[in-house]
């Protein structure tokens, strides 16, 4: 846990005594301090209580209360005042929750207006005449010392106990992260699954007529807030995709129209060659370890697969099957590799140990398949799949239990949530306008959203969980 996220201490106790005295409120009991940001409270904690279905949750929402977080005194910060911070963040926490297609956030007329003293003494008789099954309470503190304090409490309203509290300490930078990092504890006390919400996608973001694209770097929070670009679009950048630790992402680029890759450096912006060839090159990706980086370069009339320290140096072949073997994609152990290959006359998925031994297929259905990504969870495969329509598809390791989640006429480049239960790809519409726009589906397919972008997009890569 980094220091932007550390243990709330005592936030309650101090924060409810101050609000007591302002309010002239009786005292609340004393409560144990919340538990460090992503793990279980110490105390207050219930075991069983109310659970998320994830699977058929998406038919029947759980009704879900979260009112405006109050504030423990009207203070300005380089964010803003301290009670537009609590609106805020509650509006990020249900727009998350709502997102994910399992929960249904109750309407703000719906939503009483919480004081400090009730986050830990919630009204329960008035939450459950308004239906919510759920609760989320929390507060915002400004400190001493600049940071902002944002507690985060669950309660399961029909049994009337507490199921979860957390605390953040932030600067004000990153106080949104402090409402993802509340929804994904609420996320995942309720359904068992991990979190996702406090992630980032790094994607393509591209401008101009369709012969002519203008193709920039962008990074964004998983919801669309935060984007930034990190090229400036004079070179095509293509196909990029984070580092396991999230501070660099390797991509392709068309430097002086030679194709080459690259590994940016998030933080200083600087950018640095590790691949280089008048060879085409394609789809660069990291190994979970960040030891290599994994690519396809065409030679001699044959594209195969390669893998390179990710320092640079000379890359090492792991196919020799003639035709094209490209789209590799690392298990999350690590110790073996999906790709795709024609080698059997049209596009066709395969696996082989990470070292390139013991190559074999696994797609067998009609149509062509290609850019596979193997789940962080190691359980699925994601696919383009190709059949008159482009369509996103999962199925097993093995090749079995094919599932196609989107119906629409061109979805493509699948990639993962940090917790496996969600797909990010691009959609591209019809005619020669070559717009392109990202989306999102869950693992059921019911659930679909289109991410905000300032422009066209493609090529979404989704990072893992940031720390």
């Amino acid at each position: 846990m980094t220091k932007a996220f550390l243990l709330a201490s005592a936030f309650l106790l101090a924060g409810s005594a101050v609000a007591q005295q302002q309010s002239g409120a009786a005292p609340q009991p004393q409560t144990p301090a919340p538990a460090q940001a992503g793990q279980a409270a110490p105390a207050g904690d219930q075991a069983g209580g109310l659970v998320v279905d994830v699977e058929g949750g998406t038919s029947s929402p759980t009704p879900i209360a979260i009112p405006v977080m109050p504030a423990q005194q009207i203070v300005d910060t380089p964010a803003g005042s301290t009670d537009a911070l609590g609106q805020q963040l509650s509006t990020i926490i249900a727009n998350d929750l709502r997102n994910s297609g399992l929960f249904t956030p109750l309407p703000p007329a719906q939503l009483r207006t919480v004081t400090v003293p009730e986050v830990t003494a919630p009204a329960f008789p008035y939450w459950s005449g308004t239906g919510a099954q759920a609760l989320v309470q929390g507060y915002v503190r400004a400190n001493g010392d600049g940071t902002l304090t944002v507690g985060c409490y669950l309660y399961d309203v029909a049994a009337q106990t507490e199921l979860m509290r957390q605390g953040f300490v932030v600067p004000p930078a990153d106080w949104r992260r402090a409402a993802h990092k509340c929804a994904d504890s609420v996320y995942s006390r309720l359904t068992g699954e991990g979190p996702y919400f406090d992630s980032r996608v790094v994607y393509v973001s591209e401008t101009g007529p369709k012969a002519k694209r203008i193709k920039r770097l962008a990074i964004m929070d998983q919801d669309g807030a935060n984007h930034r670009f990190l090229t400036n679009g004079q070179s095509i950048v293509l196909t990029p995709r984070f580092a396991p630790n999230q501070q660099s992402i390797v991509y392709m680029s068309y430097v002086g129209r030679v194709p080459a890759i690259y590994v940016y450096d998030i933080g200083s912006g600087r950018q640095r060659l590790v691949v280089q060839n008048v060879a085409t090159t394609f789809a660069p990706r990291f190994s979970p370890d960040g030891r290599y980086i994994l690519f396809s370069m065409a030679t001699g009339g044959n594209t195969d697969i390669y893998r390179v320290s990710s320092q640079g140096g000379t890359p090492q072949r792991l196919t020799n099957a003639p035709g094209i073997d490209t789209g590799g994609s690392y298990s999350p152990d690590g110790s073996r590799i999906v790709f795709e290959s024609d080698r059997s006359g049209g596009q066709q998925l395969y696996v082989m140990n990470a070292d390139g031994s013991n190559q074999q297929r696994i797609s067998f259905g009609g149509g062509r398949y290609a850019t596979p990504v193997w789940s962080p969870r190691g359980d699925l495969i994601a696919f383009t799949k190709i059949s008159g329509a482009f369509r996103i598809g999962v199925l097993s390791p093995s090749g079995g239990g094919e599932r196609l989640l989107t119906n629409s006429w061109q979805d493509e480049g699948p990639s993962w949530s940090p917790n496996g239960r969600v797909i990010t790809f691009f959609r591209s519409g019809r005619g020669g306008a070559g717009k392109a726009d990202l989306f999102m589906v869950d693992l059921t397919g019911n659930v679909e959203r289109k991410i905000p972008t300032p422009l066209d997009g493609s090529d979404p890569a989704w990072g893992p969980l940031r720390p």
